[in-house]
């Protein structure tokens, strides 16, 4: 007993008896193409509709799997479509052949989107903006870089195995993987800063030299690492210009990492003062301008003499911030309310240059005989 389907696609057939085979195939192929969205449409539609409601988790899951869904809902459709249209064996195999090649593309989409959507629900228990986030950085610069690292060999494998499909360009891949000859040698130096960077990526992502938003002092600029992509890394400047480094840059030359283990960090303070400034009520002043500020971390404050000078003492004083730029500011805060308290109460310990000045006044060369008369007794 022949079902509802297979009526309409007799009833089909019977109307386009007229016309030729491959145009009845065509024809079934685009039906089968707009019933196969218009589905996935209602059914998209539905899917939205109960999950909105629910945790944004699975209401990004719904909308990023869309495009996957709808390209599975049209390759089922053509597939069994394929099967009862009347396609010669030439007509049959170039369907199959590209059916194949948009399963493939499936499979890759999928495998994108399942990474995609992993990266996100595993980074959702980190936070950048935390005061310590030194352990968000470190697997959100993981996760990322192997993001893409991942996402390049899903395309890569997914384009291998399509064009491995193809006959002609299977045979010319085997023979050129079998000369490994000048071939190789062109291709092998010409993919070399490509894969020095990605090895560089894979080395970044297992050691971790730097991660996102670690402070760095690189080529003589400082600031935060802002972007690590899979082939440069992003570095906002202070002044918000953006530095470009390649990733093997940072495997293969020194830079400071002023957040490596920890954000908080000792900033330095010198002064130059004159011997006889009180070093007691210097080191008390700093205390407090250090304990009214909200950017010190209550660890560290510390006031030193450490050199003496021909004509001034060199005072070190060190402060602690939980953070680069807590640091640089506390610092520009202690340098200011203490050159106020020093110009306010002990103006002559500033450092200053004295000469003593003890020439003899100028005589007249006196002739034999006489005796010498100073210049100002002659005026």
């Amino acid at each position: 007993m022949e079902g509802p389907i297979e009526r309409a696609i007799d009833d089909l057939e019977r109307s386009l008896a007229w016309a030729p085979d491959w145009a009845i195939s065509l024809v079934m192929l685009i039906i089968a193409v707009f019933l196969a969205r218009a589905l996935h449409k209602l059914v998209f539609r539905l899917v939205t509709q109960l999950v909105d409601g629910m945790d944004l988790f699975w209401r990004s899951l719904v909308s990023r799997t869309k495009g996957p869904t709808r390209l599975a809902f049209v390759v089922v459709a053509l597939a069994i479509t394929a099967t009862v249209a009347p396609l010669n064996t030439n007509e049959t195999l170039i369907v199959r052949h590209g059916l194949l090649l948009c399963f493939i593309a499936l499979l890759a989409w999928t495998a994108h989107t399942t990474l995609h959507i992993w990266v996100t629900v595993y980074l959702r228990r980190f936070k950048l903006d935390a005061e310590d986030n030194l352990l968000a950085r470190k697997h959100v610069t993981q996760t990322r870089i192997l993001r893409r690292v991942a996402a390049t060999i899903i395309f890569t494998i997914a384009l291998a195995t399509a064009l491995m499909t193809f006959e002609s360009v299977q045979q010319y891949g085997v023979s050129l993987l079998a000369s490994a000859g000048a071939a190789g040698l062109v291709i092998g130096l010409a993919l070399q800063p490509v894969l020095k960077n990605l090895i560089a990526g894979v080395q970044l992502a297992v050691t971790q030299p730097i991660r996102i938003d670690d402070a760095l002092l690189v080529e003589g600029e400082w600031g935060n690492v802002e972007e690590i992509t899979a082939t440069y890394v992003v570095i906002r400047i202070w002044d918000w210009r953006r530095l470009i480094l390649p990733l093997s840059y940072f495997i293969e030359n020194p830079f400071q990492n002023w957040t490596r283990e920890s954000s908080a960090l000792i900033g330095t303070v010198m002064i130059y003062l004159d011997y006889s400034v009180p070093v007691d009520v210097l080191r008390r002043k700093v205390e407090d301008i250090a304990k009214a500020s909200p950017l010190w971390d209550r660890k560290v404050v510390n006031v030193q003499v450490t050199d003496f000078r021909e004509n001034v003492m060199e005072v070190r004083i060190l402060v602690s911030a939980s953070s680069s730029s807590r640091q640089f500011d506390i610092r520009c805060e202690v340098r200011e309310k203490l050159i106020v308290f020093i110009q306010q109460n002990y103006p002559n310990a500033l450092p200053r240059l004295r000469a003593d000045i003890s020439a003899p006044m100028p005589v007249n060369v006196p002739a034999p005989g006489q005796t010498p008369v100073r210049a100002r007794e002659l005026a």
